[in-house]
Formats: C-alpha cells, sequence, structure tokens
C-alpha cells in the first residue's frame, strides 16, 4: 500500500449523474441535481475478478421513489443475486416509473399493502420520508422479510422507543436489517475502517466528521407531509458520525452539542413543527474508547458542501492519507469488486457497495457494515445531540445498542 494515497475529496468528484446501469429511460428524466449522487468515483477497487457467493436470487421489494429517487439508485436492478419483483410507492405515478425503472412486474399502493399480499418478496429496500424507516423495517421484520433502508434509522425524540424496537426485533428474528449509511463506503472510510481493524491507529483519541449541505433560505426541497421543513439537523447526523461509528464500530456514549440561530426564513423556529430553530449543530461526543469526536451537521452555511471526515489515533492519523509509524503495508484497503454490470453509484461509489453488502449478508448469514447496532449507535446519538442544543449544550447521556 503507498500510505501517501490521496483521499481528499477532490478524489471523490466526477461529473455527471449517477445513471449507469439505469435504463435509458431513466436518464432521460434527469433526476435533480442532488449532492452526492455525483460524486460517482469509488476510490480504490481490487482489480480481482468479481467471484459469485452463490447462484441464488433474492426476491426483493423496493418502496420509494420521492424526491431522491433513491429506490432506483442503489442499484439491486443490476445485481446478478437479485430480483426485482415489486415495486411500490403513495404516488402511482411515481410508482410507475419506479416499478419501470426496476424491472418490478408488480406494483402496490403502500408498503404496507406489498407486506400483506405479496408472498414471494423476501427483502425489502424502504426509500422512503424518514420518519416511516423505522416503523416500516420493524413491519417488515416481523412479517419475516430482511430488511434495509435509507438513513437515518430512526426519527427524533418521539422514535427512541422504536430503536429499541427495531433492535429487539432483529435480535428475535435472526433477520438481516442493514442502513445503507453512504459514508461507510466512501472510500476513505473504508481504508480507515480496514486500518483500524488490523490495528494501524490503536483507539482513537479524536475523530471529526461533517456534513455540510446547503440549502436554500426560503425555498423548502419537496417531502412527503413536509418532513423537511426545519429538520433539526443532528437528527439527519449519520453521514458526519459514520467517521466514527463506521470506521470502529465503537459508539457515543455522551454529548454536548451547541447550534446558532439561522438567518434563514425557512428555520424560523414558529414555522416548523419542530420549533427547531438552528441550521448547523456541532456535538462534541464522549466516545466508548474513551476519546472525543467533534461531529457537524451544516445546512445554512454557503460555500461549503459534501461529507468528510478525519480520525487521530494513539499510533496513527487520517487526514487524506495515512501518517503514522505503524507498518500498514499489507493492510488491504481496496473496495472488493462488484458484479459485472453493477454500478458503484454516487456518494463517493457508495450506493453499488451497500446494496452488494446487504445481499451477501443474506446469502452468506453474516452481519452487513451497518448493522442495527451500528445503525442505532450512529444514529441515536444525534437525536441526543440535539436535545443538548437545545439546551444550550447541557452534557447528556446516550443510549447503548448491541448485538
Amino acid at each position: 500500500m503507498n500510505n501517501s494515497t490521496d483521499f481528499s475529496r477532490r478524489a471523490f468528484i466526477a461529473g455527471g449523474l449517477v445513471t449507469a446501469g439505469l435504463s435509458a429511460a431513466h436518464a432521460a428524466e434527469k433526476p435533480p441535481a442532488i449532492q452526492g449522487f455525483n460524486e460517482t468515483d469509488a476510490g480504490k477497487v481490487s482489480k480481482a475478478a468479481w467471484k459469485p457467493v452463490s447462484d441464488r436470487k433474492i426476491k426483493v421489494g423496493i418502496v420509494g421513489y420521492g424526491l431522491c429517487q433513491f429506490g432506483a439508485h442503489f442499484g439491486f436492478q443490476n445485481h446478478p443475486n437479485v430480483e426485482v419483483v415489486a415495486a411500490s410507492d403513495l404516488f402511482p405515478d411515481r410508482c410507475a416509473k419506479l416499478a419501470k425503472i426496476v424491472g418490478a412486474k408488480k406494483t402496490y399502493a403502500s408498503c404496507e399493502e406489498m407486506f400483506e399480499k405479496d408472498k414471494e418478496i423476501e427483502a425489502v429496500f424502504i426509500a422512503t420520508d424518514a420518519p416511516s424507516h423505522a416503523r416500516l423495517c420493524i413491519a417488515g421484520l416481523k412479517r419475516g422479510l430482511h430488511m434495509c433502508s435509507a438513513v437515518p434509522a430512526v426519527f427524533g425524540d418521539d422514535q427512541l422507543e422504536l430503536a429499541d424496537e427495531l433492535l429487539a426485533t432483529v435480535k428475535k428474528t435472526g433477520l438481516i436489517y442493514a442502513l445503507f449509511e453512504t459514508s461507510a463506503f466512501h472510500a476513505d472510510n473504508y481504508a480507515m475502517h480496514q486500518i483500524y481493524k488490523a490495528g494501524g491507529f490503536g483507539k482513537l483519541m479524536y475523530s471529526e466528521g461533517e456534513y455540510y449541505h446547503y440549502g436554500d433560505p426560503v425555498k423548502i426541497p419537496g417531502s412527503y407531509k413536509n418532513w423537511r421543513n426545519g429538520l433539526p439537523p443532528q437528527w439527519y447526523p449519520t453521514h458526519s458520525n459514520a467517521y466514527y461509528t463506521c470506521v470502529t464500530q465503537g459508539s457515543f456514549t455522551s454529548v454536548s452539542c451547541m447550534g446558532m440561530a439561522s438567518i434563514q426564513p425557512r428555520r424560523d423556529p414558529a414555522k416548523n413543527v419542530y420549533k427547531n430553530p438552528y441550521g448547523t449543530e456541532v456535538a462534541l461526543f464522549r466516545t466508548s474508547e474513551g476519546g472525543m469526536s467533534r461531529m457537524v451537521v451544516g445546512w445554512d452555511m454557503p460555500g461549503i458542501s459534501g461529507e468528510q471526515g478525519r480520525v487521530y489515533g494513539q499510533k496513527a492519523s487520517f487526514v487524506s492519507r495515512y501518517s503514522g509509524k505503524v507498518d500498514i503495508t499489507k493492510v488491504n484497503i481496496a473496495k472488493p469488486p462488484l458484479p459485472p454490470g453493477m454500478p458503484s453509484g454516487g456518494h463517493g461509489g457508495a450506493h453499488g457497495y451497500l446494496t452488494d453488502d446487504f445481499i451477501n449478508a443474506i446469502l452468506l448469514k453474516r452481519q452487513p457494515r451497518v448493522d442495527v447496532a451500528c445503525a442505532l449507535n450512529t444514529t441515536v446519538p444525534g437525536i441526543i445531540a440535539h436535545q443538548s442544543a437545545m439546551k444550550d449544550g447541557e452534557t447528556l447521556k446516550i443510549p447503548q445498542y448491541a448485538l
């Protein structure tokens, strides 16, 4: 391994929308330009030939084709071990488009209808509004289905009980649950994880993660029942928090978080159901290793964008590249090859890898990269962080989750 390999965000930017592997009809639709979708450079990938782990095809249902059109963007329709058999969206036109793109012959008016009526599906991808992720995943698991969802795993204070239920349901059923947290398969995060497992950092003393996504000061992006309007930044914390939790598989134990009232009209706390005044929140976490993490979610700072992070360990650090005195030349930081015809996709070439990881977890009966414990240890700390911010930085304890 070349220890000077550059993992800066420049290495991740690639032109064009992520339409590889999708149908020509989908490409012609010109999906909205959304941050992260054009970052299709997967980074260092093994040159070895892809080898299937099974010849079995998992029958998959996909739910959700809203603003981000995530239902079609993670490449289930391109995976050789997948047959997409069903699609659903609450809006009939979206449902029809999703079904056409992913090749699903059956459509359902709701996810609940799919769960009730479809006896063929074995696994379901939930790409719906954030408030529905946990509820639908729990229902699917109870129906006997393997489940994966877009981020976050749970949504806000009212869903802390659902976090406990989601973990308990996965344990009880023994089924696979995966959170599609894209930062986990960014080239730098993946490399950090491989090096960490090999002991190349020792314990992490300090880590940083940032999710910067500037939004229009006035215009509110489309969302089901306006769930994005006034959304507390740390309720959507996984892209930044993953720069600790997905590197180490550890957790955050306590937090002090601060915010500054936003000048954007759309952030007026009197005009959103969350009564949230903040467009940016900065959290300082204590980690399960005894170290510290500074994690930022910022939506009202113009001129900056992206998901990124750095780690500083007892033996070495990773800031754009690995720097330390530990010999890591034998550590394999290259992502495994994807199946032929399977695009790596957007968000740093993460989309295809999350799907491949989920399908292989089912086939090999192993846990995925972002399993239920990691998902909750990545999501819930943000909910507690926002509570802290609303209490002017009061230090609060964070629930812990483990399989």
